[in-house]
């Protein structure tokens, strides 16, 4: 019960807000941060009550919704996405707290973000394909009307309407991949765990992988903004409202790629090797082309999404290299960007509410006005850069020698490490142009974060990048097992045959 405690909470809020008079409308922020906050601290009694070395899910809860279909209400955690349901916890609450900039339809606004809120913690909870879609889009749809209503610039119903197109896409051939799942197992059911059973016993023929891997992969690549799928990302990121960002750009973002991990590696094993290879080159034009392009912003928030975009492409590298040390980082580097993510488009937006743009050209000298701001900012763009003792040195560090290990060898581990110099650039860059120098008039009236409340979500969120960066073994230890247990169908048909080799010797 405690996981579905975690995700009803932001849900049964979200309906108190929309029984109650749009005139309520500190009431409706109280509730709102309310709820989130206390998913939030019951998200670390998962991290505390999580038990290593034991195979399986834990935490299960499962209640039968048409049990004659054989689809059920089911969650549970493992040290895969363990990680990232206190995280979608954790930001969701941060994202609520910066929500003090909206000042109108407030109602309706807290309504949809607790929807997003509950939705992107049900979708890394759910056991079940159709909950893990449905959780999805319960998200994502929000995501939408918000950046219709609250978004920034004179093309936000533009960047909606372009996102709603993509992602809609995308959704779809993930919808029409999990129903070719579930009818080609025979098994009459969307249980993840259970379909992963079958298929190692009774693996699917390979005239159906051959369709449902690439409708699943492209539909997963779509919705995370992999390259050439991705020009929605910037424009979205860049109209919306801060919550939504950091919600979509740090949390959502994520189901594509743990989408991969959960159906792809484990289920269609056989027809695997050749479309990891496609990947593998993919990952590394988006760390590189958008790390690229990231360089050649002039507005903060374009340079934050693009360097998002680049992140993502890491994160791919990492499983497709198809190696626990690789895979065990691209899981942590979700967890640890969705951090960073998060927090850097709470501090775009908390510029762009005192400033009104945030174009670096016309922005500089802002530590002078803004020291907490500006000290948060430093740490977390040197964060973005690999900094040591922040979460995305570690996941990061991990994929490097993942690639290291695997056939690809030497040529993509220069490649990884041409992306990170690229990061490197871009995010000292944006810290010598806005923070220092002098200061420019636009920024002359700027106020700094004033009171704890302002201040908690970029602190609460800093104190996890760290966190996981001084210690990474809290989550490594729990990835390590799951990763292998993925992994184990694909590497069993990859090992050579060594039986034949003993014994001609």
């Amino acid at each position: 019960m405690l996981l579905t405690s975690i995700l009803l909470l932001p849900l049964l809020g979200a309906l108190i807000v929309l029984a109650l008079p749009a005139s309520l409308r500190v009431l409706h922020r109280t509730i709102a941060i309310t709820v989130t906050g206390i998913a939030a601290i019951l998200s670390l009694f998962l991290l505390l009550g999580y038990q290593g070395g034991i195979q399986g899910y834990q935490f299960i809860h499962e209640i039968p919704w048409v049990p004659s279909i054989g689809l059920n209400y089911r969650v549970g955690v493992d040290g895969i996405n363990l990680g990232l349901v206190i995280m979608a916890a954790w930001v969701s609450f941060a994202a609520v707290l910066v929500s003090y900039e909206i000042r109108q339809k407030e109602k309706l606004y807290y309504f949809l973000l607790l929807l997003m809120c509950g939705g992107v913690i049900g979708t890394f909870a759910s056991l079940d394909m159709i909950f893990f879609y449905a959780m999805h889009e319960l998200a994502l749809i929000p995501t939408f009307i918000m950046i219709g209503i609250w978004g920034r610039g004179e093309k936000k119903v533009y960047s909606a309407f372009q996102m709603a197109i993509y992602l809609s896409i995308g959704a779809m051939m993930v919808l029409a991949g999990i129903i070719c799942l579930y009818a080609a197992g025979g098994a009459q059911t969307f249980d993840m765990e259970k379909l992963a059973g079958i298929y190692s016993q009774n693996p699917m023929p390979i005239s159906l992988q051959k369709w449902i891997l690439p409708l699943l992969l492209f539909g997963f690549g779509i919705l995370v903004g992999l390259v050439p799928f991705h020009s929605w990302a910037p424009a979205a990121y860049t109209s919306a409202p801060s919550a939504a960002a950091m919600i979509h750009a740090g949390v959502l973002k994520k189901f594509g790629l743990y989408g991969i991990v959960r159906l792809i590696l484990p289920i269609m094993p056989q027809t695997l090797q050749p479309w990891m290879e496609i990947l593998v080159i993919m990952a590394l034009i988006n760390a590189i082309y958008c790390g690229l392009i990231a360089i050649r912003q002039k507005c903060f928030a374009q340079m934050i999404s693009y360097s998002s975009l680049s992140h993502v492409g890491f994160i791919f590298l990492g499983i497709a290299v198809l190696n626990s040390i690789g895979l065990t980082g691209a899981i942590f580097l979700m967890i640890a960007h969705g951090f960073l993510a998060a927090l850097l488009f709470a501090l775009n937006g908390r510029i762009y509410q005192q400033i009104g743009n945030t174009s670096m050209d016309s922005i500089s000298g802002l530590m002078q006005k803004m020291p907490f701001i500006g000290m948060i900012l430093s740490a977390t763009l040197m964060a973005g850069c690999g900094l040591p003792f922040f979460g995305n040195f570690v996941g990061e560090f991990m994929i490097f020698f993942g690639t290291w290990q695997s056939h690809y060898s030497w040529p993509t581990a220069l490649a990884v490490f041409t992306g990170l110099i690229i990061s490197a650039v871009y995010m000292l860059r944006a810290i010598r142009r806005i923070l220092h120098g002098n200061l420019s008039s636009i920024a002359s009236t700027a106020i700094d974060a004033e009171n704890t409340w302002r201040k908690l979500p970029f602190i609460l969120l800093m104190i996890a990048l760290i966190s996981i960066g001084t210690y990474p073994i809290i989550l490594t230890n729990k990835i390590k097992d799951p990763v292998n247990n993925t992994l184990e169908p694909v590497i069993s048909l990859t090992m050579p045959d060594t039986t034949n080799s003993d014994s001609s010797k």
